[in-house]
C-alpha cells in the first residue's frame, strides 16, 4: 500500500518539521467569503447584528480548530525515505507517503493562501482519492524545496552527507497557451451548441405564445454559460507545459494557481478530443489518465489536461513526449463495419480502432471527435459488452479498461464475431508488452 493511516505507535521525532504558523489564517480565509455569503442567503430574515454575531462565531471556531490541526500537524522523512505525516486533535493518525510509489507532487497555491506567501504540497499516490495527504500550508519556497526531497527520494538520488538534492531539475518550455486562444476555445466548447440551440427555442417559445417567463431561464442559462467559461478560463489561465528530467511540469491558474509533474510511466491512456466548433481553428485538447489521480472531481480532473487547447501537431509533439515512440496517425484503423451506422448514425462513419507494437488506437465521437491512445503494457483489463440493439445487429463492444480519469477507451460496435478474436490478441499485447516492459525513474539523465 501507498499510504496507510494508523493511530501513531511512536512519538515524531525531535527533528520532525512544523507547517507555517499562518496556515490556520490561510485555512479560515478560505472559507470566509461562502460563509458570508451563505449567512446572507439562509438567515436573509434575520437582523444583521444577529448574522454579524453567528458569522463572528464561527470564524472564532473555525480559527480554533484550524489552530488545533496546525499544532498537532508534523512531518517528516523515516530511514527508509518515506514522508511520514502525523496528524489529528483527539485521534492521532500517521500517514505514510511510499516515495517508490509516488505518482505525481502538485503545488496548490489558492487565492487567500498566495496573499499571505503560502502553497499547499499535494502528494498523489496511487490508490486514488483514499490516499490523498495535504501539507496546507508552507511558504512557497519551502514547498518547492519540499517538493525536490520528495522526487530526490523518490529517484533514489542522495548527496555523499544523506541529505537529499533539493534544487529542481532544468526544464525546457514546450507550450505556452496564448489567452485569446484559451477564451475563444471555451465559447466555442459542446455547452455553447447546446446553449444556442435552447436559446433559440426559448425565442420561438416566447414569440408564438407571448410568455416572457421562459426568457427568465434563458437568462440563467446565458448565466450558467458565462460561469463556466469564465471558470474554465481562469482555471487554465496562462497555462504552461514544460519538460525536465523528472516529467512534463504543468503550470496554470488565474486566482488559484497550481504547479504539477506529469512522470514519466505514470501515464496510462491519452485523450486527443476537437469539438466540432474546433475544426475550422485546427485546435484539439489532450488529458491523460495519470495512475493516482481519480479524476472524479473538478480539481483531479485539473490534474488531467495536459493541454486545453493548443494546434493538432503541437499537440501530437507533446503526445510524442509523454508516449516516446508511438506515431499514433501511423496506425491503420480497422472501421467498424457499415451496419454499426444503424446502431450509431451519427458517429458510426468515424467508428474505428487499430495498433501497433506498441499502443492501441480507438476514433470515436460526433459532436466532439475523439482518439484514445492505450499502450499495451498499461491496460487494466478488457471486457466486451452486448446489448439488445447490438445482438441484432450481430455488433458488440470492445472495453479496454484504464485507472480512472478522462479516457474511457471503447471500441464501439465491432463486429460480433470477430471481437473474441479482438480482445485474445490484445490480451496476448499487453502480457508480451508488461514482460518486456522496464519501469521509468524520475530525473533520469
Amino acid at each position: 500500500m501507498t499510504d496507510h493511516s494508523q493511530p501513531t505507535a511512536t512519538r515524531p521525532p525531535a527533528d520532525a518539521r512544523r507547517l507555517h504558523p499562518l496556515s490556520p489564517l490561510a485555512a479560515v480565509g478560505t472559507y470566509v467569503i461562502p460563509t458570508f455569503f451563505a449567512l446572507v442567503v439562509f438567515l436573509g430574515d434575520v437582523g444583521i447584528a444577529i448574522r454579524a454575531l453567528i458569522f463572528i462565531v464561527i470564524l472564532v471556531v473555525g480559527a480554533g480548530i484550524a489552530w488545533a490541526a496546525w499544532f498537532r500537524t508534523s512531518f517528516w522523512f523515516d530511514a527508509d525515505g518515506d514522508l511520514r505525516v502525523a496528524t489529528g486533535v483527539l485521534f492521532r493518525n500517521e500517514r505514510r507517503v511510499q516515495v517508490s510509489r509516488l505518482q505525481a507532487v502538485d503545488i496548490h497555491r489558492p487565492l487567500v493562501a498566495r496573499i499571505i506567501g503560502l502553497a499547499e504540497l499535494r502528494p498523489e499516490m496511487a490508490g486514488g482519492e483514499s490516499g490523498k495527504v495535504r501539507l496546507s500550508y508552507l511558504t512557497e519556497s519551502d514547498a518547492q524545496v519540499l517538493r525536490n526531497e520528495l522526487l530526490a527520494h523518490s529517484a533514489g538520488l542522495m548527496l555523499e552527507d544523506g541529505e537529499t538534492a533539493a534544487t529542481p531539475a532544468p526544464e525546457q518550455i514546450l507550450v505556452r497557451v496564448p489567452g485569446p486562444d484559451l477564451a475563444v476555445s471555451g465559447l466555442l466548447d459542446i455547452g455553447t451548441i447546446l446553449a444556442i440551440g435552447v436559446g433559440i427555442g426559448v425565442v420561438v417559445f416566447t414569440l408564438v405564445w407571448g410568455n416572457p417567463a421562459p426568457l427568465i431561464g434563458l437568462i440563467l442559462a446565458g448565466g450558467g454559460l458565462v460561469f463556466g467559461s469564465a471558470t474554465y478560463f481562469m482555471t487554465y489561465f496562462d497555462f504552461t507545459l514544460a519538460e525536465s528530467p523528472d516529467g512534463l511540469r504543468l503550470r496554470y491558474g488565474l486566482l488559484n494557481t497550481r504547479s504539477q509533474t506529469v512522470p514519466p510511466g505514470r501515464v496510462q491512456a491519452v485523450r486527443i478530443s476537437r469539438p466540432i466548433l474546433w475544426k475550422r481553428k485546427g485546435w484539439v485538447r489532450l488529458q491523460v489518465n495519470v495512475a493516482g489521480y481519480a479524476g472524479g472531481s473538478d480539481d483531479s480532473a485539473a490534474g488531467t489536461m495536459l493541454l486545453p487547447v493548443a494546434p493538432r501537431e503541437l499537440a501530437l509533439a507533446v503526445l510524442q513526449r509523454v508516449l516516446p515512440g508511438v506515431d499514433v496517425e501511423a496506425v491503420n484503423l480497422v472501421s467498424a463495419p457499415p451496419r454499426a451506422r444503424r446502431r450509431a448514425p451519427f458517429q458510426g462513419r468515424r467508428l474505428a480502432a487499430g495498433h501497433d507494437e506498441r499502443v492501441m488506437v480507438i476514433r470515436g465521437g460526433w459532436l466532439t471527435h475523439t482518439l484514445d491512445v492505450v499502450p499495451h503494457a498499461r491496460m487494466q483489463s478488457l471486457r466486451i459488452t452486448q446489448g439488445p440493439w447490438q445482438r441484432t445487429l450481430g455488433l458488440a463492444s470492445l472495453h479496454l479498461d484504464s485507472t480512472p480519469g478522462p479516457v474511457s477507451p471503447v471500441a464501439l460496435h465491432r463486429d460480433a464475431g470477430q471481437v473474441r478474436g479482438e480482445l485474445e490478441a490484445e490480451v496476448r499485447r499487453a502480457r508480451a508488452a508488461r514482460a518486456a516492459f522496464r519501469p521509468e525513474r524520475w530525473m533520469r539523465s
